[in-house]
């Protein structure tokens, strides 16, 4: 025992350990022995896993020796920013097939990856362990996403090239774990395949042909069971004036779908046989296959609402599809939660997304007529206007038609109220409408429609936000002044954006939380030019919606105290008869104007005071 020491200082004689500067501040990092790592090289720790597993640290390549090693590396690496327990992990990597001393063995490996990727690689926390490493895979969805997201097909194709280029081969190859195997591996690759059934539609849409006959053909021999892939490859050379190699085609997984699940081809692969017999240039059926993806781009900086997104995630598991209304008051985010799990979930509609603006709040102007959106609607599916029906309810039929069979996720923005989003939902399995609202559709809940109600962010997640926007370091730095707007925004994802962004142009958010908290009319601080992020205006289209008799209680509890009034209060401050006061006191919890702090007792909540205190009282029309 005496004699280890000795031991370990002669073997740090023969290998002293490396010690390089690190000029991103300036201090001496000890290395591992086998990588030297800097400090700053711990942040450029790359992992491929769209092929064979490939590790470089710092820019030079790092072999992780075959089996668990290699499978621990890869499922930390599929959960970026997240921490994973040793169970979890064990149970990644090994299936149900545990062995005795899993935990153990996890903790072993995962010192074995720190000494090969350095110790600051692999983060510890209360929660599991964490790796800090830039993922091919990680970001091959994320450009996925941005692309989905794009309205510009030439911007969304070259997003989606640029996806393709990170692909190398078969995900995982060479690494075995039983969730990557079992999930991870078929996700991506069912990602992949429809990125690049996408991809070529756009390439087509563009005017392509013959340069994507050997890709097309490559393809349709890895997967020969997608008939869209077949029929992107008919219409490539009939473009290219091969039409007898365009029906061969199709003789071909005419005879493979019925050999091999005995069915024939789909509606759409027919009708392009048939328009290829007929000498059409086969644009039309590459136009009507043409996959809408029409969601707008998520919120930047989104928090919370967890609950919220496990409620609509249940949607999922409706065979027959379904719908649900999320509804909130002004500024709630009732949009950004809609928007958020739309992308979450695309890809379990490769069908594509719909998306509307009905404008049923929107000023000036009015609520789009259901049949002016169907219209929409049918051009984006590959229906000219010229061939639309006649009579509006042919118009819904037909949608309705083209909707039968697919897997499309309808987002129906800003609605008025039950009538205006009746005709647009679609009555087929497997098609999913989500409504937005600043009023409780009752009628549709009522038909089956699952509610999903918008509250206020918590003051946790307020603060999440400014630190997503404006950076943990600067949020953390000045907690009084984050706690006095958090405060004054009380919970209002819009109010908090506007907050954000004007602390994006002040050097100190307690010189900002001085102006806007200790002013007169807060509301001055949190509007601007653009009504989209104007919270007063937000305010003005609900308030513009109420009935006389809901103004004039808005306003009369706006000045009463923070706790609230009776019914019988309200009507005394807003001299009106007692009989009255029932209906609008319902017509604004409708439209998320008042909450009931406690039974019987109405208030308006947060910045709908300060709101409604700037109302001239006397006034009954809408702002």
């Amino acid at each position: 025992m005496g004699q280890r020491p000795d031991r370990r200082r002669a073997a740090r004689a023969r290998h002293p350990p490396v010690r390089s500067k690190c000029p991103a501040d300036h201090r001496y990092c000890k290395t591992s022995g086998e990588v030297p790592v800097t400090v700053a090289a711990l942040r450029t720790v790359q992992v491929d896993v769209l092929g064979p597993l490939s590790v470089r640290v710092a820019g030079r390549p790092v072999a992780v020796g075959p089996g668990r090693l290699r499978a621990l590396l890869a499922v930390l690496a599929m959960s970026p920013r997240h921490f994973i327990g040793p169970d979890r992990l064990a149970t990644a990597i090994w299936g149900q097939d545990l062995p005795g001393d899993a935990r153990r063995s996890v903790q072993t490996y995962v010192a074995r990856l720190r000494r090969l990727l350095g110790s600051g690689a692999i983060r510890s926390g209360r929660d599991g362990y964490l790796l800090e490493a830039d993922v091919d895979a990680v970001r091959y969805l994320r450009v996925l996403d941005v692309a989905a997201s794009e309205q510009d097909p030439d911007t969304e194709r070259e997003r989606l090239r640029a996806a393709s280029a990170l692909w190398r081969g078969t995900p995982f190859d060479g690494v075995r774990a039983a969730w990557l195997d079992q999930v991870e591996r078929p996700r991506l690759i069912d990602r992949r395949l429809r990125a690049e059934e996408r991809r070529i539609d756009l390439e087509l849409a563009a005017g392509a042909g013959e340069q994507l006959i050997g890709e097309l053909r490559e393809l349709t021999a890895v997967h020969p069971l997608r008939e869209r892939l077949w029929a992107q490859l008919m219409t490539a050379l009939h473009r290219a004036d091969r039409r007898s190699e365009a029906l061969d085609a199709y003789q071909a997984v005419y005879r493979l779908l019925d050999d091999e699940l005995g069915v024939t081809p789909g509606t759409g692969l027919r009708e392009l046989h048939q328009q290829i017999l007929r000498g059409d240039n086969g644009r039309a059926a590459w136009v009507a296959a043409l996959l809408p993806r029409q969601l707008p781009p998520r919120t930047t900086g989104f928090v919370g609402r967890a609950v919220e997104l496990a409620r609509l995630d249940s949607l999922l598991a409706r065979t027959a599809g379904g719908s649900a209304v999320i509804t909130g008051g002004p500024g709630a985010g009732t949009t950004s939660v809609a928007v958020q799990w739309a992308h979450r979930v695309a890809d379990r509609f490769p069908d594509g997304q719909l998306y509307a603006n009905l404008r049923g709040f929107a000023r000036p102007g009015r609520p789009a007529p259901p049949d002016e959106v169907v219209r929409g609607f049918l051009e984006t599916l590959g229906v000219p206007a010229d061939r639309h029906p006649t009579a509006p309810a042919a118009r819904i039929g037909l949608y309705r038609s083209l909707l039968a069979g697919r897997r499309l996720l309808v987002l129906l923005d800003d609605a008025a109220d039950a009538e205006q989003v009746r005709p647009l939902l679609p009555g087929g399995e497997g098609c999913v409408a989500l409504v937005t609202s600043r009023v409780r559709i009752t009628g549709l809940t009522a038909q089956g429609a699952l509610p999903v109600p918008i509250d206020a962010l918590s003051a946790a997640e307020s603060r999440e936000l400014l630190e997503h926007r404006l950076g943990v370091d600067r949020v953390r730095a000045e907690p009084v002044a984050v706690d006095r707007l958090v405060g004054l925004c009380a919970g209002l994802p819009l109010a908090l954006a506007v907050v954000a962004a004007r602390a994006a142009l002040h050097p100190l958010l307690g010189s900002l939380a001085a102006d806007v908290c200790g002013s007169r009319a807060p509301l001055d601080a949190l509007s601007g030019t653009d009504p989209a992020t104007d919270l007063r205006e937000s305010f003005s289209r609900s308030y513009g919606a109420l009935g006389p008799a809901a103004r004039r209680l808005f306003r009369a509890l706006g000045v009463a105290c923070a706790t609230g009034a009776t019914a019988t209060e309200a009507a005394l401050l807003a001299a009106v008869p007692l009989s009255g006061t029932g209906p609008g006191l319902a017509e604004l919890s409708r439209h998320h104007l008042v909450v009931e702090r406690s039974p019987g007792r109405y208030a308006v909540p947060g910045l709908l005071r300060a709101y409604a205190a700037e109302l001239p009282f006397g006034n009954d029309r809408a702002s």
